[in-house]
């Protein structure tokens, strides 16, 4: 089989001459170099026309790394026209490292225009670490109003309690400013937020009164904005002001009333102690009365005990027992007359 094949192989050859061959070969390359020039004829034309300098070879380099020569093209054509001195590598390789190329090149420009001091390696790093470099410099440029607390966590006022025991409920607006040198790693709105919010709820707390606080409301911000809130943070504070201050509920009234409830249940609690002492207390006598009252009955049950065997032993006569039976009968009808016996001023019975 392979012999076949290469009898035909020498054949078609040596039908065909070498000029004819050569001559197919330039064909396909003409043909092909055409078409990469029609493709990127029109961007290396802006380019050349633009100083932007990015050659046609260039182009043809971007498209076989997969970059978006168009965008770099455009993005470079930008940059010459304002200036702005940025390679198209570096171009390239931000939009390899995945980067957005386009508000990178439109930040620089407007940051060159706003004289606030970018370059290129620090526009590409925040835009790489997930930042919108553009609305960045948008607010270096118009500073953002942060308000706190934030309307959108469904808490309108930030509360805290003055000495005198009234609750203060207040509400700020705070006028930032991107700081790009600390953008990267820096604390975001959620962390300003937190802390203003901290400082309002010290301001009011220290207040003597909740009086003062409503009387002179710019103390707070002033003393708010003296704690360098923004350290640490992708914002510099600029201004901190008062939006709006409320009275709320009476705690230190409504804690003292608690305070109170409290004591009350305290004292019950000690009282029903006390009067379930007592109650244990009396149970505890009347059981004694009653023991005491059955070793009376076992006394009185040995009387007549002693007494048979003081008559047995002859220590009493007959006579002796029905003396003091006599004795006895006599005590106890004396002691009925004298029961019923009338009172003074009382008729007696006839």
């Amino acid at each position: 089989m392979h012999a076949g094949f290469d009898y035909l192989m020498r054949t078609a050859l040596a039908a065909i001459d070498l000029p004819e061959i050569m001559l197919i070969v330039g064909l396909l390359v003409v043909f092909v170099l055409l078409v990469i020039f029609l493709k990127f004829f029109k961007l290396w034309i802006q380019s050349y026309f633009s100083n932007a300098n990015i050659s046609l070879f260039e182009l043809v380099g971007m498209w076989l790394r997969k970059v978006n020569s168009t965008e770099i093209v455009q993005s470079k054509i930008a940059l010459v026209q304002s200036n702005l001195p940025v390679e198209t590598k570096d171009l390239e390789a931000h939009y390899l490292a995945g980067g957005n190329v386009g508000p990178v090149v439109r930040a620089l420009i407007a940051a060159d225009r706003a004289r606030i001091p970018l370059d290129f390696a620090t526009a590409a790093g925040i835009d790489l670490a997930g930042r919108d470099v553009l609305d960045a410099i948008q607010t270096s440029v118009i500073p953002k109003v942060i308000d706190c607390p934030d309307p959108r966590k469904d808490k309108r006022e930030v509360a805290a309690v003055a000495k005198d025991g009234i609750q203060v409920l207040a509400r700020a607006r705070v006028t930032v400013r991107t700081n790009l040198k600390q953008l990267v790693g820096g604390a975001q709105e959620e962390t300003i937020i937190a802390r203003v919010g901290e400082g309002i709820v010290s301001t009011i707390g220290s207040s003597e009164t909740h009086m003062s606080v409503l009387e002179n409301p710019d103390r707070i911000s002033k003393t708010v904005l003296s704690k360098a809130l923004d350290a640490g943070t992708a914002y510099t504070i600029l201004s901190i002001d008062i939006a709006d201050v409320d009275i709320g509920q009476n705690i230190g009234a409504r804690l003292q009333a608690d305070q109170a409830e409290a004591d009350k249940r305290v004292a019950q609690a000690k009282a029903e102690k006390r009067r379930a002492l007592a109650v244990a207390q009396e149970q505890e006598n009347r059981a004694k009365v009653v023991e005491n009252e059955a070793l009376v009955v076992l006394a009185q049950a040995e009387v007549p005990k002693a007494m048979a065997q003081a008559l047995r032993e002859g220590r009493i006569g007959v006579m002796d027992y029905f003396n003091m039976k006599n004795i006895e009968a006599d005590t106890e009808m004396r002691k009925g007359l004298g029961e019923s016996t009338p009172s003074d001023g009382d008729n007696p019975i006839e």
